[in-house]
């Protein structure tokens, strides 16, 4: 269990830097940004495929499939909502609101696999779930207060909506694909999470294009392939493709086979903390007290969940 947890806070700390793209471009619309970043993530596939060739062939025409529907919804949505929550409501708001999604992906695992990884009592389980939501809405109390002055009603909407759709997208994914990975226990998430890169890239190059011709429409000022910053937009995407697609899924992926899922719901939670610690860096400020007490109860309720023993199936 232990390098389950640690293969969880490896992820987390990969996918907490999705928070920080559209704060370096903000002018950059959130469908390039979405698109970019798989596109990125499923050219650098391109080479891991062949190495692993032998065990890629090896999936069936239903993997495959499960493959591209995880791609699609996990990675490209999920993508899409949060980069456009994030540029109209901003990192503290969005990151608050995708910050459920431990208590939800818990709420819904224990509820859906309890016969297959056992069932945590409600009773035993609520406390640490409290703990969570309780520290969640402090570490951006304040900041939510102040976040939301320059912005207009139909933008607050907008994002608002953009940031609960990310996680229902993301509700689905943790649990389909944990799901995958417990049935095809033999299978290596290494290979999996390469697969799911190689189902992503025709679907980013596909959006890609229609991002690029919706461009020329409707901003024709705006400089394609690539748009006004070039470099910084290759680096930026080719890095979030490699750390927190490529490296982040697989990192989910060996923590998916090693620990139950109600768990590993939970564990989601070090993403939120390490895309506040990013966004505190990159802004060059320190945690306001709140803050630092949400931390702390996030933490508490994490650490509260790994005594709490399951109920296995019979």
């Amino acid at each position: 269990m232990f390098v389950g947890v640690l293969f969880a806070l490896a992820a987390g700390a990969m996918w907490g830097l999705i928070f920080i793209g559209p704060e370096i471009i903000p002018e950059y619309p959130a469908a390039l940004q979405s698109v970019g970043r798989y596109l990125a993530f499923g050219l650098i596939s391109l080479p891991l495929a062949w190495q692993d060739r032998k065990r890629l062939s090896a999936l069936r025409a239903a993997d495959w499939i499960e493959a591209l529907k995880l791609a699609a919804i996990g990675n490209l949505i999920y993508y899409f909502f949060l980069s456009t929550a994030i540029q109209k409501i901003g990192v503290p708001i969005s990151s608050m609101i995708i910050g459920i999604l431990p208590v939800v992906v818990t709420i819904f695992s224990n509820i859906h696999y309890s016969h297959r990884d056992g069932k945590y009592s409600w009773k035993s389980l609520l406390p640490s779930l409290a703990m969570i939501l309780a520290g969640l809405i402090c570490v951006n109390l304040a900041e939510l207060h102040d976040s939301t002055a320059g912005y207009n009603a139909q933008e607050y909407i907008v994002g608002i909506t953009c940031a609960f759709m990310a996680v229902a997208c993301w509700t689905w994914y943790p649990m389909r694909n944990a799901n995958w990975l417990r049935v095809n226990s033999t299978k290596s998430p290494v290979t999996w999470a390469t697969a799911q890169g190689i189902a992503t890239l025709p679907l980013a190059m596909m959006g890609y294009a229609l991002v690029w011709y919706q461009l020329r429409l409707t901003q024709p000022a705006f400089d394609m392939p690539f748009g006004p910053r070039p470099w910084i937009f290759i680096a930026l995407m080719s890095a979030i493709g490699l750390l927190c697609s490529w490296l982040g899924t697989l990192c989910w992926n060996q923590a998916s086979q090693r620990l139950p899922t109600a768990l590993a719901g939970q564990l989601i939670v070090f993403e939120t903390l390490a895309g506040l610690t990013y966004a505190f860096l990159l802004r060059q400020e320190f945690p306001s007290l709140l803050t630092v007490t949400g931390v702390v109860l996030l933490m508490s309720g994490v650490l509260k969940s790994f005594r709490i023993k399951r109920v296995l199936p019979e």
